[in-house]
């Protein structure tokens, strides 16, 4: 059995030598694509159906529904203040 002081002083030495590799220059990231918001945010939830809860699917169905439609009005708003959103004219004149 390996004692703890050699277990320890391993692991000291890798970090060391990967914390080097943390401060080196990368290449600049691609520009982001427009983010279009969804049209429906739960069709995925409504495609699964009711979740499996006796006498609460309804109810759960309502809340999950609120989370995921409050989640993706705060994705949304978020793309829009990063300046990612997409314009919804330019894509109707491209669609025309």
């Amino acid at each position: 059995m390996t004692s703890r002081r050699s277990r320890r002083g391993s692991r000291g030495r890798n970090s060391r030598n990967n914390a080097k590799s943390l401060w080196q220059s990368v290449a600049r990231p691609e520009p982001l694509a427009p983010i279009n918001p969804a049209s429906v945010p739960t069709a995925l939830l409504e495609s699964l159906g009711s979740p499996p809860l006796r006498g609460h699917a309804s109810a759960a169905d309502h809340y999950i529904g609120a989370v995921i439609e409050r989640a993706a009005a705060v994705a949304t708003a978020l793309a829009a203040s990063a300046g990612v959103l997409a314009d919804p004219e330019i894509d109707q004149q491209a669609k025309a």
